[in-house]
C-alpha cells in the first residue's frame, strides 16, 4: 500500500505529461476493448491492427454519443437477453470485462435515473483508486489524523439495493463499496460515527436521524462532517431543528424511539449510545432550544474541524446555508466524480467551495472537450479539442472515452477552463449542458435569477426561498415558462386570509424577474416566442415529497439533486399538484 506522500507524487506526475499520459490511457482502452461490439460497429479494430489507431483516427471514426446510443445495450444487458441473432455470438457488447452490477445516475430531470453498467476493470480500478486515495491524501495532508478525535459524521445512505431481470444489482455508485464490504469485515469503515446496520439500512428518514443520533453520542470525537452533496447536508441540519427534542429524549434514555422499527439499526444503535446519557441530553437540549442555528455545527461538536461535501454547479445555492450553520467551520468542496468514470480531483481545498477548481486527471479516462457558447447557450463546433487544446476562460462540453464501456460519451457537464496545473487542465463546474435547442434558460440562468429574486423577496416580504424549479411548455403556443417556488413557512404566502396581499407583493417583486433569465429568454420574449413567466407557490415540503417519490422509484438517496430545469411531465404534475397560488405576470386571474 502507497503512502500519502507516494500518492500524491504520482497524481503529481501525472499531471507533469498530462497529454501524453491522456493519449496512453486512450491507447490502453482501445487495445483491451478491441473485440467489443460497439467500437466494432465503427473501427476495425483487432490484435493486429490496434496499434495504428491513433486519437485523430479515433476521433474521425467514433461519433460523439450520449445515453441513448447506450440505451439498448444497456437494457440488453441488465435484462439478461443479449442478441444472438448475427455473427458475433457472445461478442462483448460494451466492455470485455464481466459486469459486476450496474450504478444509479445521480440526474434527477426524470422520476427513473439512468442504469450505468459498473463493469470489472482492473484498468478503471487502478485509476479509480488512484484518485479517490489521493482525495483521501490531500485531506489527510491539511488534517492530520487525530488519535483521540477520530469519527466522521457521514451522511451515506446504501438505499434499497434493487435487481435487474437479469439478475444484476442496481445501486448508487457511492454504496458499492459499503454493499462489497457488508459481509466482511467492517474495520476499514470503523472511523465512520454511524455503525453498518445504519448505513445498509432501507428507510432514509430513519436512517438520517439515526446517523443524527450517533454523531450527537460521539460529538466530542466527531471530526468532520460529509455528504456527497451540499443539498444533503442542509436536508440533514433542517431535519435536526425539527427533531432535535426527540433526539435528546433518546440520548438521555439510551434507546432510539420506537418509530425506528428496524430492529438491526435499533440494536445497533443502542450499542452505539452505551446507555443513559442525561448529562449530553441536557447539553444538547440547551444548545438547541436557543433557537439561533447559526453556527450550529461547533456548538454540537466542538472538536469538528471541517464539513466536506459538493458545492458547485446547482449545489451552488445551498453553500450559503451549509456556511450559515458551519460558522467558523470550514467548508471544503469535493471531487468532481461522475457515475461513469472519475473527473477531476480538488487539490487546493482550502479555495472557497463554490468555486472549487479541479485538476483533471490524465488517467482516469480520454477526456475530450466541446467548445461551449455561454450566451447563445449551445455547441458551436462539433470538433473536439483535447488537453493541450483548451483555452483558459473558455467553456466546453466534457467528452468522455472510459475503462467501463462509454465511447466518446457527451457527459453533459459544462465547464470553465480557469488554469493549468503542470499540464493538466483546471476547471470549474458551470452547469449541466441544455438538452435541446427548445431550452430557452440554462441551469445557470435560473440559478442567477434566483438569487436576485431572493434578495428582493427577503427584503419586501421577509421571505426565504426553500427550493425552486423550472419547466418550459413547449405545447403551448407561444411557449411558456413557469418557475415552482417553495417558501419558507411562517411567510405570508402559506395564510390564506392574506392572500390578496400575497399577490400583490408577489407582482410587485416579480417585475424585474423575467429581466434575470438571460439572454436567450429576453430574445425569444422580445419575439412573442414565450409568453409572459408563471410563478407556482408550492406548499410547505413539496420538494422533500419528491424528494421521498424520487427514492422510491430508485433514485440514490446519498446522490439525489433536486432539478432545476424540469423535462419530465410526472414530476410537473406531482408540483402542480402542490400548488397553494399561480401567478402569470400578465394576469392576475390566471
Amino acid at each position: 500500500m502507497m503512502t500519502d506522500g507516494e500518492i500524491l507524487n504520482k497524481l503529481e506526475e501525472s499531471t507533469k505529461n498530462a497529454n501524453h499520459h491522456q493519449l496512453e490511457t486512450l491507447h490502453s482502452i482501445l487495445q483491451h476493448q478491441s473485440p467489443v461490439l460497439y467500437l466494432q460497429s465503427h473501427l476495425s479494430l483487432s490484435a493486429s491492427n490496434h496499434t495504428s489507431i491513433d486519437a485523430a483516427t479515433f476521433k474521425c471514426a467514433v461519433p460523439l454519443s450520449s445515453y441513448d446510443d447506450y440505451a439498448y445495450h444497456i437494457n440488453q444487458l441488465a435484462s439478461g437477453s443479449l442478441d444472438h441473432d448475427h455473427d458475433h455470438d457472445n461478442q462483448p457488447l460494451l466492455s470485455v470485462d464481466p459486469l459486476v452490477c450496474f450504478f444509479y445516475s445521480s440526474g434527477t430531470s426524470s422520476m427513473k435515473p439512468k442504469l450505468i453498467p459498473y463493469f470489472d476493470s482492473a484498468l478503471s480500478k487502478a485509476a479509480s483508486h488512484l484518485a479517490h486515495q489521493g482525495s483521501a491524501a490531500v485531506l489527510r495532508r491539511l488534517f492530520p489524523l487525530k488519535q483521540d478525535v477520530n469519527k466522521i459524521l457521514c451522511f451515506i445512505y446504501a438505499d434499497n439495493i434493487t435487481t435487474t431481470k437479469g439478475g444484476f444489482k442496481v445501486m448508487a455508485a457511492s454504496t458499492f463499496p459499503l454493499y462489497r464490504s457488508r459481509n466482511e469485515s467492517w474495520s476499514r469503515f470503523s472511523y465512520l460515527s454511524s455503525p453498518r446496520e445504519v448505513i445498509l439500512g432501507s428507510n432514509v428518514e430513519h436512517q438520517m436521524y439515526c446517523h443524527l443520533l450517533c454523531g450527537l453520542r460521539n460529538s466530542e470525537i466527531i471530526d468532520g462532517i460529509i455528504n456527497p452533496y451540499a443539498v444533503g447536508l442542509i436536508r440533514a441540519f433542517s431535519f435536526l431543528e425539527s427533531k432535535w427534542e426527540q433526539l435528546c429524549d433518546d440520548l438521555r434514555n439510551g434507546y432510539p424511539y420506537l418509530d425506528i422499527c428496524d430492529n438491526s439499526m435499533r440494536d445497533s444503535v443502542t450499542e452505539v449510545l452505551g446507555g443513559p446519557r442525561p448529562d449530553l441530553s441536557e447539553r444538547i437540549r440547551s444548545i438547541c432550544r436557543e433557537s439561533n442555528w447559526s453556527g450550529i455545527v461547533s456548538k454540537l461538536w466542538p472538536n469538528v474541524r471541517y464539513i466536506r461535501c459538493v458545492t458547485t454547479g446547482s449545489m451552488r445555492q445551498y453553500c450559503s446555508k451549509v456556511k450559515y450553520y458551519a460558522g467558523e467551520v470550514p467548508v471544503l468542496g469535493g471531487d468532481y466524480f461522475a457515475s461513469e468514470c472519475c473527473v477531476g480531483i480538488n487539490l487546493d481545498i482550502v479555495q472557497p467551495p463554490e468555486t472549487t477548481r479541479f485538476v483533471m486527471l490524465p488517467t482516469a479516462a480520454y477526456f475530450e472537450f466541446l467548445p461551449f457558447d455561454l450566451e447563445k447557450s449551445e455547441i458551436v463546433s462539433e470538433e473536439t479539442v483535447d488537453f493541450s487544446g483548451v483555452e483558459v476562460g473558455k467553456m466546453y462540453e466534457v467528452v468522455v472515452t472510459t475503462y467501463r464501456g462509454f465511447y466518446r460519451y457527451r457527459l453533459g457537464d459544462i465547464v470553465k477552463v480557469v488554469g493549468f496545473y503542470n499540464s493538466s487542465p483546471e476547471v470549474e463546474f458551470v452547469m449541466r449542458a441544455p438538452k435541446s435547442s427548445f431550452d430557452i434558460i440554462t441551469e445557470r440562468d435560473l440559478m442567477s435569477a434566483m438569487e436576485s429574486f431572493q434578495k428582493v423577496l427577503r427584503n419586501v416580504m421577509a421571505a426565504e426561498i426553500v427550493e425552486f424549479a423550472s419547466f418550459i411548455n413547449l405545447e403551448l403556443s407561444p411557449k411558456k415558462l413557469i418557475i415552482f417556488l417553495e417558501i419558507r413557512e411562517g411567510c405570508i404566502f402559506l395564510q390564506e386570509e392574506k392572500l390578496p396581499e400575497a399577490v400583490v407583493l408577489l407582482r410587485r417583486c416579480c417585475s424585474s424577474l423575467e429581466d434575470e433569465l438571460g439572454s436567450i429568454y429576453k430574445v425569444q420574449r422580445d419575439k412573442g416566442a414565450v409568453s409572459p413567466l408563471s410563478i407556482s407557490i408550492l406548499k410547505p415540503s413539496s420538494f422533500e415529497r419528491l424528494f421521498q417519490v424520487a427514492i422510491e422509484n430508485g433514485a440514490p438517496a446519498s446522490q439525489y439533486k433536486p432539478p432545476k430545469i424540469i423535462r419530465n411531465c410526472e414530476i410537473v404534475q406531482f408540483l402542480e399538484g402542490c400548488s397553494l397560488l399561480t401567478l402569470c405576470l400578465d394576469d392576475l386571474d390566471c
